[in-house]
């Protein structure tokens, strides 16, 4: 049988493409045939019906701790943004007199608290990366604040929580992935899934800037 998929001569993008996450919720559900499987087990006899309930008791038990790694995942990179958050605040404090920041902007991450939704917690990292790249370019307009030890300190600071924010990031999708994944594992952990609700969760999400900023020319 032929490749389905052949890299060599099959059609391609010339321009490339462009891709995006999706923004939205997929909830888990069952039909009709997996409350006959269930019965089916129970008419095949007691010890089928209890294995399966059993299963489905597992099944709950490992959503629920999957569901507490996505808190405590998600607490990681909360507590890598508020300190970055302290940071640019001290810089901004040391850059206060040279250069004219974005109030509103400071004003709105310092505002900041641990325990932010997905889209509030995607939306106050972008503001964070905004008033950095105004630090970044204020200190490169004025080249003596480079010598500036405090101000060298603190963007070094600055770039490996950047890159601790990052890889915190890296652990929570790949949490989310194996969520994603579990409730829609059929029978025990989809039927679970289905019966309480759950929906698939949102990866990070890059800000629009920062993927126009990704395209730019930088040398």
């Amino acid at each position: 049988m032929a490749n389905q998929l052949d890299e060599l001569s099959g059609d391609i993008r010339e321009e490339g493409l462009e891709t995006n996450v999706i923004a939205k919720r997929i909830p888990a559900t069952v039909g009709v045939g997996s409350t006959i499987f269930e019965i089916l087990l129970w008419v095949c006899g007691i010890i089928p019906g209890v294995i399966f309930l059993i299963m489905k008791v597992k099944a709950k038990n490992y959503l629920q701790q999957l569901e507490q790694k996505l808190q405590h995942n998600a607490s990681q990179i909360d507590n890598y943004l508020e300190q970055r958050v302290v940071v640019l605040q001290n810089c901004a404090r040391l850059l206060d007199k040279a250069i004219d920041l974005d109030k509103s902007t400071f004003e709105s991450i310092a505002r900041y608290r641990s325990g932010a939704g997905d889209e509030a917690r995607n939306a106050v990292s972008g503001q964070i990366d905004d008033l950095s790249r105004s630090i970044n370019i204020a200190v490169e307009n004025y080249p003596d604040l480079k010598a500036h030890n405090e101000i060298a300190d603190a963007m070094k600071q600055n770039m490996y929580l950047q890159r601790e924010i990052t890889a915190a990031r890296e652990l929570y999708n790949d949490t989310v992935n194996a969520w994603n994944r579990a409730i829609f594992s059929w029978p025990t952990k989809q039927i679970v899934a289905a019966r309480n609700g759950y929906t698939t969760r949102l990866p990070f999400i890059a800000s629009k800037e920062i993927k126009e900023k990704a395209n730019d020319v930088f040398f």
